[in-house]
């Protein structure tokens, strides 16, 4: 999620942590303590699992869902910092504290025939707010997303972070109304997997 949390569109698809900013976390530096407390946005490594973690929870407990999160330290370590890993990772650190983070993975457009990227959760701690890191973060995502040759930036916001829409808007975002997620979990996703091989022939994937 997007604390700013947000789903968005360049395609940036899923809520990331956007739905926790308002207006006033997409300040322009420029206060004179800003000046004073640099900010500075880089890449996670493996040592920084247990902050991504402190991150991910925190925008939960934002998204009214506390409980939601089971990812483990170690997953995180496996999935973002192995070979081939399933997803980015940005830390922003202000007057050399961890202010906030922004997590994303690429995805692909048939209709464009490029890469997109998505961003999962774009997160601000609250004594950070107001410093213009929520924008900072997403805007070096955005240049990320150019410099791969993404079209698209997309990401989710929920309906009732209405800050985050406004500003989002103001950014020249879009917002997909006509399209629903869709998502299976658990038991059925269980169900519909058992069906492979049913009715037609697999050959070898791997």
């Amino acid at each position: 999620m997007v604390s700013l949390p947000g789903r968005g569109i360049c395609d940036l698809e899923h809520s990331a942590t956007a739905s926790i900013f308002g207006p006033e976390d997409f300040r322009e530096l420029g206060s004179p303590y800003n000046k004073a407390m640099s900010t500075t946005i880089r890449k996670a490594v493996p040592e920084d699992v247990p902050l991504i973690l402190e991150f991910i929870r925190a925008l939960a407990v934002y998204e009214r869902e506390p409980d939601a999160v089971t990812a483990t330290e170690a997953d995180l370590l496996r999935d973002g910092f192995g070979p081939e890993p399933y997803y980015h990772c940005l830390i922003a650190e202000h007057g050399g504290k961890p202010a906030g983070f922004a997590f994303y993975f690429f995805n692909y457009s048939t209709w464009t025939g490029r890469p997109g990227l998505y961003l999962e959760d774009l997160f601000v701690n609250p004594e950070f707010r107001g410093f213009g890191i929520g924008k900072a973060l997403l805007a070096r995502v955005a240049a990320i997303a150019v410099e791969k040759g993404c079209p698209r930036l997309q990401w989710e916001v929920l309906d009732w972070n209405t800050p985050a829409v406004d500003f989002y808007t103001a950014l020249g975002a879009s917002f997909l109304d006509e399209w629903r997620n869709v998502r299976m979990t658990g038991e059925a996703l269980e169900k519909l997997a058992a069906l492979d091989n049913e009715n037609a022939t697999v050959v070898d994937l791997h």
